[in-house]
């Protein structure tokens, strides 16, 4: 028997957009999951997103109603981080802040069983410097799946310096086994997907800033020029301005070169609470359902 097939116990620390989606793919793949959070709102939101994303999988036959409905129940919604205790799997998937992510990661440190896989889905943080807040950085790594998780493919899985070759392993085994492609990479700031994609992004908030094109005339260019699916303005409001600046701050610190700066523009964006996606205004603003409406700029 593998490490997989001897999992009855996933926890995952976060309820936003990444975790509710991490927790959704593991329930469709026969895993209990403890999906924790301590902010009401947080949980409620999850809750209802979870149901309609499998609902979309069951109107779009990728997904039985049966199938929807058993995922839907292996998910406990909890409040405690209590709840991670005796996880064989464990995973901190709160927002993209060094502190909040250390002190969860060491709780989960004491809660977990013997022999479970420790992992983050941080996007840009340094898998080392995070494993060594725990006794056992040899089971730590990292998990950065892809949004929308339920639909995207691609597991980035980052050693640290001390993860095990069994760590990698179990978890490369994992990810298969949730339907998706894992591909393994260093652990350098940004690692692979957020290196590239960020200061593209960035690049844009500059033409934008600069008076180069508007919004909509620079993510047209993109799409219609560069065959990107969706534009680089209305991707950035989709992961959220913030979680962008905060990626392209770890990729300034951690490499020191002045082509990773933060554009001003979006410094000034997320002070003002302009988001994105999430709060309703970025480059674009936003319905209540979530469609892009008008340009914001």
């Amino acid at each position: 028997m593998t490490f997989v097939d001897g999992i009855t116990r996933v926890a995952v620390v976060g309820a936003g957009t990444m975790g509710n989606g991490i927790a959704q793919v593991f329930a469709q793949s026969g895993f209990p999951v403890a999906l924790i959070d301590p902010i009401p709102a947080a949980r409620d939101k999850a809750r209802a997103t979870i149901e309609q994303s499998l609902g979309r999988l069951v109107k779009k036959e990728k997904l039985t109603a049966t199938a929807a409905q058993e995922a839907a129940r292996r998910i406990a919604i909890e409040s405690e981080l209590e709840r991670a205790r005796g996880a064989q799997v464990a995973i901190e998937a709160v927002p993209e802040v060094l502190p909040l992510k250390l002190d969860v990661i060491r709780r989960l440190d004491d809660l977990a069983a013997e022999g479970a896989v420790l992992a983050s889905n941080t996007s840009s943080i340094s898998i080392t410097e995070l494993a060594a807040a725990t006794r056992r950085p040899q089971a730590f790594i990292g998990m950065h799946f892809m949004n929308p998780v339920p639909m995207m493919q691609l597991v980035e899985v980052i050693r640290g310096h001390a993860t095990s070759d069994g760590t990698r392993d179990a978890t490369m085994e994992l990810c298969k086994r949730l339907g998706k492609s894992p591909v393994e990479v260093n652990d350098f700031p940004g690692f692979v997907s957020n290196r590239v994609l960020l200061p593209m992004l960035n690049e844009a908030m500059f033409c934008v800033m600069e008076g180069v094109a508007a919004p909509a005339a620079i993510d047209e260019v993109m799409k219609l020029g560069m065959n990107h699916p969706m534009g680089p303005l209305e991707l950035a409001d989709f992961i959220g301005l913030d979680i962008c600046l905060n990626v392209m701050n770890v990729l300034h610190d951690g490499l020191g070169d002045p082509k990773y700066r933060a554009c001003p523009l979006l410094k000034r964006m997320v002070a003002a609470g302009n988001l994105g996606r999430k709060s309703g205004k970025g480059f674009y603003e936003y319905g209540a359902d979530g469609a892009k409406r008008v340009v914001a700029r």
